[in-house]
């Protein structure tokens, strides 16, 4: 074993936290003491806003959910001890496949242990050699790098990117594959439901024309967008009058709206989610989702679908959020999304006004490079369906002392 205290690789890692430090780029990890809702205990801190959570609808600590989730360890126990195919599959997985199958408008569909798990696995599963995936130049990171283990695993599958939300730009570039590709080969293009950085939408009525005019499939990951987006929170293509059928395949999280707790899926088209369940790497090497998860993110999604106020409420949160962040004189990026970036400039200036509404007890992450653009730093304020009027008022309050 080589000596780590004087081994390259130590002085290279010290060298790049050591610069993260001294540019006031290091990101410090905070540690809550308790549930996740509208307020958080946090050490160090006390009782803060939380305004940087993806529990857009508040059921991360709802009683059902959580009481679903003891039911399932007693029913099930702790772990599946296994990977589907063997003997990890248990009745609550098949349970909730099914509702989240309904809630998506779909014929079916399969759960991984995150949505960064469904999006290695659809590519590299579905696609074969002389295919092409093309993808919005902002898509989730999770979507990238699942382009680019599939183009790892087939040489022979090509990708592409096209510029963010520029429907001239895709059909340029699929005018010119159409000419160079085989007969046979399919075109997947692949797009955020929500864009997570910058709250706003794709236009997936121009997306779906633009797919069926070049016979080319359509992927959304709406994961911020399922339980957000829509009268009824089925998603982004709801917000647009789209049944859930006009998108070929979903990629969602039930980590953020649906529960908070963890685990992602692919829906769409009953024998492609068979092909994942015979095919699919992430799934037959990785232990199921933990049973506990299924049971609380399907309860998760029934009061989703029995109660729509809360998707009402959200809105209704999002707008009075959005209007008075304006208010107080910062600019927030327009969107009906509960997503509210605050843009500020560089990455540094992010984190020091992040750490400075800590100290005024609101809980709001700065993000910088590498994660958006050079010189495009934010605060990302997410709203959510369980924070009142009042909290939101505090958020503002503190927003106005920096």
């Amino acid at each position: 074993m080589p000596n780590t205290t004087t081994h390259p690789f130590l002085a290279r890692t010290d060298a790049v936290l050591n610069e993260l430090r001294s540019t006031g780029q290091h990101k410090e990890l905070q540690t809550i003491e308790g549930p996740m809702g509208p307020t958080v205990k946090l050490a160090g801190y006390g009782e803060c806003l939380c305004f940087c959570s993806n529990n857009y609808l508040g059921l991360a600590n709802h009683p059902e959910v959580v009481e679903a989730a003891h039911r399932g360890l007693r029913d099930y126990g702790a772990g599946t001890a296994s990977v589907r195919f063997i003997c990890g599959t248990f009745a609550p997985h098949l349970a909730l496949e099914k509702r989240i199958a309904a809630l998506m408008g779909a014929e079916a569909s399969y759960t991984f242990v995150s949505c960064w798990n469904a999006n290695e696995a659809i590519f590299p599963t579905l696609c074969k050699n002389g295919d092409l995936v093309i993808s919005d130049e902002l898509n989730h990171a999770s979507i990238i790098d699942g382009i680019r283990l599939a183009t790892t695993i087939k040489k022979g599958l090509n990708k592409g990117v096209y510029k963010h939300n520029d429907l001239n730009d895709l059909r340029t570039k699929l005018t010119k594959a159409r000419g160079e590709l085989a007969s046979d080969a399919v075109i997947w293009v692949v797009t955020d439901g929500v864009f997570s950085m910058e709250g706003d939408l794709p236009d997936l009525p121009g997306l779906r024309a633009v797919c069926d005019e070049f016979d080319a499939l359509l992927v959304v990951d709406d994961s911020h967008g399922t339980g957000v987006m829509g009268k009824t929170g089925r998603g982004t293509h709801e917000h647009f009058g789209m049944p859930g059928s006009s998108i070929d395949f979903f990629t969602g999280t039930l980590g953020k709206a649906l529960g908070g707790a963890a685990g992602g899926f692919i829906a769409g088209p009953a024998s492609a989610i068979d092909m994942i369940v015979q095919r699919g790497r992430p799934t037959l090497f990785s232990n199921a989702l933990p049973v506990p998860v299924a049971c609380a993110a399907d309860k998760a999604i029934e009061i989703l679908m029995n109660e729509p106020q809360r998707v009402q409420k959200l809105r209704d949160n999002v707008t009075y959020a959005r209007a008075e962040i304006k208010k107080a004189g910062f600019d927030v990026i327009d969107s009906p999304t509960a997503i509210c970036p605050i843009i500020v400039g560089e990455t540094a200036t992010a984190i020091a006004m992040s750490k400075k509404l800590l100290e005024n007890g609101v809980f709001v992450i700065g993000f910088g490079y590498p994660v958006v653009p050079e010189g495009e730093a934010r605060l990302r304020v997410q709203i959510s369906a369980a924070h009142e009027k009042t909290h939101i008022d505090g958020l503002v309050s503190a927003l106005k002392k920096l």
